[in-house]
């Protein structure tokens, strides 16, 4: 049953976009947790937890050690390497295929030393390549309940050089391991009854470039064509792979447990984590709507080694004991199913207090009043207390919730609240520390009984009002800072801030708010307090003996070979921020980047701002010509042409860097390959109807990073180059492409549309569209785009945005807002990006004194220039410094050649 796929997983945390009424007014059919998990990223929890102020990947930490076979010595003949998080085992001579059979093996933490050992005893002596996870930590994080579905509980691979041998060893270490638990691996076929799983995979590191137009490891058909390995929740064999016949009975056995004899008919799939799916139902005895929770064994570990099972049996407990609460759901029965858990209980009508709050907040909306405010104060309070209340019953039964936060509390359509999801509950004399949080109510490690949910309730009180409490794990003198922002605000009354402030920091705030605490200030002598201080921040983070990143960033750093050197998130992105804002140039960290660029990573990434390309326009930028034209030979030896036609790792970004390439060098190749890049784009670019209304999702993405925006700058820059008015009518093609995803809300902002929220942003909301629209406008007059242009500056121009960051936050409307006015000049010309500059900081945190941004998520800090402080810096930059500043080919100036001409007959015609 679990491995239905549908919705995502369910966690409940924060969204990371502008607390939008768009967000509901303009959304599709999914359901209610499903719309709010789609704008939360899971994989963020993972890389918390190495680290308290910066993501980091679990492989650079191993606080509990290695299994022993990971310290044992292998015979002579063999060789040990790491690759990331795994440790290969293999004979030196070995040759095996690219692909095939692949075998895989799970293990629990209390079994894992016996199996690996019987894997080692069986796999060496017959010299079978293998690797396998080699300590407790990387196991435990396989089989996190937010673990990757399509890869977790993988604890050793085998991999056999044919069918034959795959087999031999499925039957032979079948016979030793079968009988032993562990988690069910969802990608896989399982073998028996024990913990072997196989399917068809890639074994060599061979990549390309998916559908969506991102890099992945392939396999190849057999017309020779790389292909994406595909790794879900579900077990798939390639279309053109026969299944062999030694599978098939292990095939028709994983096929022998349905839901058609339960009682219950399922309607929907809510959303799935690795710890088990939650339903929709019908009960067919009663017709009554009820929910189902299901729990796989040994899977969805928590930190306190509790899997999904021992979770909803404490979930069980709690709600039998809390039985007949009106907030509480009824628990109305409970079975097995194979060997999943599930509970039954009542459906409650309603939407998630995140919800309603995202509808009523009046920062969100267009120029709230005394009146908006007194309203949504009066609301919130009233949930508040109601929430007071109920947790207070709960208490009064001895149990802890454990998890409070606003996913977790439903209000009916009558206002009245209700508590759920009760899997991190415990009876009080129990003392159990707090083992599942979302971002922002987060109490401390050593917090236990009622106080965990005390201190989930005094952030409530101040999420409610400034829904930025995960920054205070960042820094303590948050709490104090939101409150006083909140009193500014709102009327709200101040004893009920300082409650929450004293409970969240034990001494009414007065330590923590005992200094001014983080501000910015919109003139030159504070642009250059804060650019002092952010730099400080940003090179006092920096880790030169790494060798995966220089300065912590966003967790793409790990997610693909070569993402913490890259502009997005890497060191190029850092040292050309600090250099264009006047911070310096930093030889050291110069020659880091080109002594970890010059030899790249299989599988590293080519484009503009994920890869290579962008590295080496750094490169010649800071001045390193030599080694820039090298690196650009590199990307140029590769299969680029295959690449998607986006701006942020495609044939866009590519053109871009290499038409300023030919001008730099006079290179006619360089030049030949820019219009190659151009002509691809162009013949995959279609009529401006060829794109749906929806940006994301099934559908293309809009905007600047991913939509058809990058193109159209591509075509811009080009018609600038040489002159021709076909690169001008394509850019116009390209964005009436993206605009047609775009819609004008109530306020008369322009947002790109997603169906069920509107976006503003500049990676993939509207602020990137505009940008390129102003720069067309400035060669061809053209009614439509300049009131679009108009309404998408309005949506760069309101008072909240949930993150800081230069691509999905403040910091992006800092840079689009200032882009039209003379350099240093932005914020005295405009008050808008005055009080931008001075909301920046709600977000800031001091780091050792300095100014320091949260990154996506808000659940660490990031220096990188995609979502950290590199980026806040290139804004700022765009406001206050005395020379131009913006992100490559965007930075306001003279380009090239101006062509302007009026727009064709046949364009004024269509209109």
């Amino acid at each position: 049953m679990e491995r239905r796929e549908s919705a995502r997983d369910d966690r409940p945390a924060r969204s990371r976009r502008r607390l939008d009424p768009a967000t509901l007014r303009h959304r599709s059919d999914r359901t209610e947790r499903a719309r709010q998990e789609a704008a939360v990223d899971k994989r963020y929890e993972v890389y918390c937890l190495m680290d308290p102020h910066f993501y980091d990947a679990p492989s650079h930490h191993r606080t509990r050690g290695l299994f022993r076979r990971a310290r044992h010595p292998l015979p002579a003949s063999w060789a040990r390497v790491e690759l990331g998080e795994w440790l290969v085992c293999h004979p030196v001579e070995a040759v095996l295929p690219a692909q095939g059979w692949k075998i895989h093996v799970s293990a629990c933490p209390d079994n894992a030393e016996p199996i690996l050992d019987a894997v080692w005893d069986y796999c060496v002596p017959r010299r079978i390549p293998f690797k396998f996870l080699p300590g407790p930590d990387t196991l435990f994080l396989a089989n996190t309940k937010y673990a990757h579905r399509g890869s977790s509980g993988k604890f050793v691979t085998v991999y056999p050089r044919d069918e034959a041998q795959c087999e031999r060893v499925l039957t032979e270490l079948g016979t030793v391991l079968d009988g032993r638990p562990g988690p069910y691996i969802l990608s896989d076929l399982r073998w028996g009854d024990g913990p072997l799983y196989v399917r068809y995979g890639a074994f060599a590191d061979r990549y390309c470039v998916s559908a969506e137009g991102a890099v992945e490891q392939a396999v190849e058909d057999p017309s020779g064509r790389l292909v994406p390995d595909v790794r879900g929740p579900t077990f798939q064999v390639p279309p053109w792979v026969r299944l062999p016949a030694f599978l098939e009975p292990h095939l028709a056995a994983s096929r022998r447990t349905t839901v058609a004899d339960l009682p219950y008919r399922i309607d929907n799939a809510l959303h799935f984590s690795n710890a088990g799916g939650l339903y929709t139902a019908v009960d067919t005895r009663t017709r009554e709507r009820v929910v189902l929770k299901e729990a796989r064994p040994h899977a969805g570990l928590t930190p306190d080694g509790a899997d999904a099972v021992t979770r909803l049996e404490r979930e069980r407990y709690a709600l039998e004991r809390l039985r007949g609460l009106p907030f509480v759901p009824a628990l109305r029965d409970h079975f097995a199913l194979g060997d999943h858990q599930f509970l039954v209980e009542e459906f409650i009508e309603g939407s998630a207090l995140h919800t309603q709050f995202v509808e009523r907040y009046p920062l969100a909306a267009s120029d709230p009043g005394p009146a908006d405010f007194a309203a949504y104060t009066s609301w919130a309070l009233d949930i508040v207390r109601q929430v007071e209340d109920a947790v207070a019953a709960v208490h009064a039964r001895g149990v802890v919730i454990g998890d409070v936060h606003t996913d977790n509390i439903l209000v009916r359509p009558d206002g009245r609240v209700v508590l759920i999801d009760f899997e991190g509950a415990s009876d009080v004399e129990q003392a159990r520390p707090q083992v599942l949080a979302a971002p922002g109510f987060l109490a401390p490690r050593d917090t236990t009984g009622f106080d965990i949910d005390r201190y989930a309730l005094a952030c409530l009180r101040l999420a409610m009002f400034m829904p930025l409490t995960g920054l205070i794990d960042l820094d303590g003198g948050k709490a104090w800072h939101l409150a006083r922002e909140a009193a500014d605000l709102f009327p709200v009354p101040r004893r009920f801030l300082d409650e929450a402030v004293r409970t969240l920091t034990g001494d009414g705030g007065i330590a923590a708010g005992a200094h001014d605490g983080p501000r910015l200030d919109p003139d030159r002598p504070g642009w250059l307090r804060a650019r002092t201080s952010i730099a400080d921040a940003v090179l006092a983070a920096a880790t030169p003996e790494r060798h995966d990143r220089l300065f912590p960033g966003d967790i793409e750093q790990f997610t693909a070979p070569g993402g913490g050197l890259a502009l997005a998130h890497g060191a190029a992105g850092v040292l050309y921020a600090l250099d264009v804002t006047g911070a310096g140039r930093h030889p050291d960290h110069e020659e880091w980047l080109i002594r970890h660029t010059l030899d790249p990573a299989p599988g590293s990434r080519l484009g503009l701002y994920d890869g290579l390309h962008g590295i080496t326009y750094v490169l010649e930028h800071l001045g390193h010509h030599e080694e820039a034209v090298k690196l650009l030979d590199m990307c140029l030896a590769e299969g680029w042409e295959a690449l998607p036609s986006d701006l942020r790792g495609g044939l866009s970004g590519v053109g871009l860097n290499l038409l300023h390439f030919a001008a730099v060098t006079g290179d006619t190749a360089c030049r030949d390959a820019a219009f190659r890049a151009a002509d691809l784009v162009a013949d995959r670019l279609g009529p401006a109807d060829a794109v749906p209304e929806i940006s994301g999702g099934a559908h293309p993405r809009a905007g600047l990073m991913f939509g058809a925006s990058g193109p159209a700058l591509l075509f811009l820059r080009l018609y600038e180059h040489g002159g021709d008015p076909a690169h001008l009518d394509l850019a116009a093609t390209a964005l009436r492409q993206d605009l047609r995803r775009c819609l004008v809300r109530d306020d008369g902002s322009m947002e790109v549309n997603e169906g069920w929220r509107t976006m503003p942003y500049l990676a993939d909301g509207s602020v990137g569209v505009g940008m390129v629209l102003d720069d067309y406008l400035a060669h061809r007059a053209d009614d439509r785009f300049a009131a679009a242009a108009d309404a998408i500056h309005k949506a760069a121009r309101a008072a909240f945005y949930i993150e800081p960051g230069l691509f999905d936050g403040l910091a992006g409307m800092i840079l689009h807002l200032s882009r039209p006015h003379p350099p240093g000049t932005a914020a005295a010309r405009d008050p808008v990006i005055a009080d931008h500059v001075r909301r920046l900081a709600r977000h800031a945190c001091l780091l050792d004194g300095r100014l320091a941004f949260p990154g996506e998520q808000l659940m660490r800090l990031s220096m990188d220039l995609a979502t950290g402080g590199a980026g806040v810096l290139l804004a700022l930059g765009s406001a206050f410094h005395s020379r131009p500043v913006g992100l490559p080919f965007l930075t306001p100036g003279p380009h090239a050649q101006d062509h302007s001409v009026p727009m064709p007959a046949r364009e004024r015609e269509r209109r």
